[in-house]
């Protein structure tokens, strides 16, 4: 996965963020101290909403909110355990860290947006993607019909040049078919 935040962003936020809330689990100050003090391991560590779709996550709550005080996730194993984690992470540092932070009003906050990206492992919305497939055809379809209107138009005008009476009137017939779908 290509890194589009730079880690300075990233450490600069964390700090903020430890600063800023208190966490349900004291561990997970450590473990987020931990991340911040290694580049390499900072270089693999994604903010993300949802991360319990992803093969590998940190799930860490601050006091405000009511969500579980840690959780860490890989391959649909869930441990509570800070220290499984703690240990996971440090001997798999090639590995992406997806971590999700729940706080209060975390939306509203820029310092967290601009950190935020987007989960490549979110499950696909097949109604939505319905939605958007449907749409795409309609659009393509009225494109096709503008195009064809607009050669009409062009043929109609050749006709009555060229003083084609019959071959107007049949561009004509199809023409107002056409335009009637308007």
């Amino acid at each position: 996965m290509t890194n589009s935040v730079p880690v300075m962003d990233k450490r600069e936020f964390l700090k903020w963020f430890l600063e800023s809330y208190q966490l349900k689990r004291r561990e997970c100050a450590w473990l987020l101290n931990f991340l911040m003090s290694d580049d390499i391991l900072m270089e693999r560590v994604h903010f993300v909403e949802q991360a319990e779709h992803c093969p590998k996550a940190l799930m860490i709550s601050a006091n405000d909110v009511d969500h579980v005080p840690f959780a860490f996730h890989k391959n649909q194993h869930v441990t509570m355990d800070a220290e499984k984690s703690f240990h996971d992470i440090r001997l798999n540092r090639n590995e992406d860290i997806f971590i999700q932070l729940n706080f209060k009003d975390k939306q509203m906050t820029p310092s967290y947006m601009a950190v935020l990206e987007e989960n490549p492992y979110l499950p696909v919305n097949n109604e939505e993607e319905n939605v958007n497939g449907l749409l795409a055809e309609i659009i393509i379809e009225e494109s096709l019909r503008r195009h064809t209107i607009k050669k009409m138009e062009e043929e109609i005008d050749e006709a009555l040049v060229m003083g084609n009476e019959s071959k107007f009137y049949e561009l004509a017939e199809r023409y107002t078919q056409l335009k009637a779908l308007d």
